[in-house]
């Protein structure tokens, strides 16, 4: 394990497999290298890449530093890839794909970059998020109502009751727990794009090096219709749609896919 130091002076904690070019995974939401789907990435693709996974701020062992803004979270990748050696490929996950775009649209130096949906409410096949629901999950986490913060977040993303009830009673609820500080963060990232509303035509204008958007063909309508927009919306990306994925990142399915885009 390795550390970066970001320029607000926040140590971010990082790991690195394989060989080759540069690549960083961003995570979504309540993930980090101890829990999620980046280690199990990371490991298809260093046959291809020297892949840097690294706990976004406030996760697993990196620090945080108040206040929260998502350019803090920008230049924490900008630190990742001058430790890389000054330019790689991007990958975010859910709403660590939003902050690839905007690391990109904000000059990162990178030459390629691919997003698993972002989550985002473009239409109307969605109920945009509650105007509330980042007081309301803010508040939990202050609290220290931290089961109740990810709840709120399950609930959101429609997590089946069912399934949430289930998890709150086995060991990874636990580990949902102690990262729910960090909620309120994805919030300020996304919440703009959560409104029922397609983004500004110019939103990520500087975002012009070649990106790649890829939706689950089993994901619900809404998120499939959003990757649309998004790949729209970027100035030169392309759309993939993945049959029969969903918004779980598997590896031996996307690994493929991403080996593809970045060795063209």
């Amino acid at each position: 394990m390795g550390h970066v130091t970001s320029q607000d002076g926040t140590r971010i904690a990082y790991g690195k497999t394989g060989s080759g070019p540069a690549l960083v995974i961003v995570d979504g939401a309540l993930c980090h290298r101890a829990f999620g789907p980046a280690t199990r990435l990371a490991q298809a693709l260093a046959p291809h890449f020297t892949v840097y996974t690294y706990d976004r701020r406030g996760r697993g062992e990196s620090g945080d530093t108040a206040p929260y803004d998502v350019a803090r979270e920008v230049e924490d990748i900008a630190a990742l890839v001058e430790e890389a050696g000054g330019r790689a490929y991007l990958f975010g996950m859910s709403s660590g794909g939003t902050l690839v775009a905007e690391a990109v649209h904000r000059g990162v130096p990178v030459d390629r970059y691919a997003i698993y949906e972002s989550p985002m409410v473009v239409d109307g096949t969605h109920a945009p998020m509650p105007a509330d629901l980042p007081e309301r999950v803010r508040r939990a986490v202050a609290e220290d109502r931290r089961s109740d913060a990810v709840k709120m977040f399950m609930d959101y993303v429609g997590t089946p009751k069912l399934v949430t009830a289930i998890m709150r009673i086995t060991p990874p609820w636990r580990q949902l727990k102690a990262v729910a500080h960090t909620l309120p963060h994805d919030f300020g990232l996304v919440g703009e794009f959560q409104r029922g509303e397609k983004p500004a035509a110019d939103r990520w204008s500087g975002a012009k090096v070649p990106g790649l958007v890829i939706a689950g063909g089993k994901s619900p309508e809404y998120m499939r219709n959003a990757q649309a927009v998004l790949a729209d919306t970027l100035p030169d990306a392309e759309l993939k749609v993945l049959s029969g994925q969903t918004h779980m990142v598997k590896a031996k399915v996307t690994a493929p896919v991403l080996v593809d885009f970045f060795g063209r």
